[in-house]
């Protein structure tokens, strides 16, 4: 299976349905009054964490999710039925993000873990609301608020305790399959991992997870390689491991190679530069490793942080490096989690209006416009006489008036073209 761990969606919640605008009628009852029913709401998009995904590919054969609209209200007040919410299911793990505003919306960081992230239009009222003492016949009815779409990124982060880091070929891949089950590709050549690798480590009564993230190179953090498709999976870790190969085996100073990796974890994120770091300094079994392994701990004395000399080759020194990681997870948080934010979510009646000029023309347009239009019917006049009301009550007469509108001038609004009276 492709690993995908990126991928842009385009979500959009249900519709509201309309409410109906209709009269009582039978047998001997002519005239009676307004029955026309509510409309149901829209259905709400619902994030679902499920463990069985570990991979986003699925997100790129399908990029449009919308969920189901309400049904519009019937006579003889019946209301019409809700829609069906839909449910997408993502990886445990993944940040789901809104572009146009770059919030976190949800972070899924727990299987099973549900989360409305876009709510149903409101369905609109029926004509029998809108009876009153003096008003016992409207023809007019409420439209079901309209929703819009969003486009949102999910970006999938792993989840384990202890990330395994380094250059590529350090033999990060061979540490994680001596210490777990795992059996990740192993090969001497750069970037023989290209997606991250999980194993659950078991030590004594005592278990963490621990991901072998893919071998990072010099400038990651400004994206060379693939350096943030790989920084993105330790975002997460609560410790990270540092694998070097202490033995100096193709030509690089293992003190150096520290210092570039640490360098990369600070320009891409300061969280992560202030992980709680260990060093496994591996390939203890190859000539020169001895020496090169005293000039580290001089180098790392004053960072405070610990080496460990291991050979995964051989499989010796992980009892020490496996009970330092089993202290320090101890002391720490449980896995990093995201602060959510709420969708700012828009609707086709979105309150406001502008004004524009096309020739000698006062072209009306926004929210608040396409409501009044979509609510009033041009051959009732209670309706038409709500509509005065609306433009004189959400000040789009006054605004007119301001722009220099006067009793020769015409106003257009969608489909409708009147002259402005005062």
């Amino acid at each position: 299976m492709s690993f995908v761990d990126r991928a842009k969606i385009v979500i959009k919640s249900g519709d509201g349905g309309d409410g109906c605008s209709s009269f009582h009628r039978e047998k001997f009852v002519q005239r009676g009054g307004p029955d026309g029913g509510d409309g149901g709401n829209g259905g709400n998009v619902v994030l679902f964490a499920d463990a069985g995904m570990n991979t986003l590919l699925d997100f790129k054969f399908a990029r449009f999710y919308r969920a189901q609209n309400g049904e519009s209200g019937r006579s003889k007040l019946q209301r019409g039925k809700n829609g069906d919410d839909l449910v997408i299911k993502v990886p445990v793990g993944t940040i789901v993000k809104d572009i146009s505003s770059g919030k976190i919306i949800a972070d899924m960081n727990v299987s099973g873990k549900t989360r409305i992230v876009l709510h149903g239009g409101r369905g609109g009222k029926g004509n029998a609301r809108f009876a009153t003492p003096t008003k016992q016949s409207p023809k007019f009815s409420q439209p079901g608020q309209k929703t819009l779409e969003h486009e949102i990124e999910l970006e999938l982060k792993t989840i384990a305790d202890v990330g395994l880091i380094g250059l590529p070929n350090v033999g990060k891949s061979t540490i994680l399959s001596v210490l777990t089950n795992a059996k990740p590709k192993i090969a001497n050549y750069h970037f023989t991992t290209l997606t991250p690798n999980l194993g659950v480590v078991k030590r004594y009564d005592s278990s963490f997870v621990l991901a072998d993230i893919p071998g990072l190179i010099e400038g990651a953090a400004d994206g060379a390689g693939l350096g943030h498709d790989f920084l993105r999976h330790i975002e997460r870790t609560r410790m990270l491991v540092h694998v070097l190969d202490i033995s100096g085996s193709e030509g690089r100073n293992p003190v150096d190679d520290y210092r570039r990796i640490n360098s990369e974890l600070e320009k891409y994120s300061k969280r992560l530069a202030q992980l709680p770091q260990i060093i496994a300094a591996n390939k203890m079994d190859i000539t020169g490793a001895d020496e090169n392994l005293e000039l580290l701990k001089k180098e790392v004395e004053n960072d405070g942080v610990k080496v460990f000399p291991v050979s995964a080759a051989a499989v010796k020194g992980f009892d020490a490096l496996l009970d330092e990681i089993i202290k320090t997870l101890a002391a720490l948080p449980k896995v990093y989690e995201f602060e959510e934010e709420d969708m700012p979510e828009r609707t086709k009646y979105e309150p406001g209006f502008e004004i524009a000029m096309d020739g000698d023309v006062f072209v009306v347009s926004g929210g608040s416009v396409d409501y009044i239009l979509d609510t009033t019917y041009a051959d009732d006049e209670i309706s038409m006489r709500r509509f005065q009301q609306y433009l004189i009550k959400e000040g789009i007469i006054d605004a007119l008036r301001k722009k220099g509108a006067n009793e020769t001038s015409t106003v257009r609004m969608g489909e409708w073209e009147f002259d402005f009276i005062e």
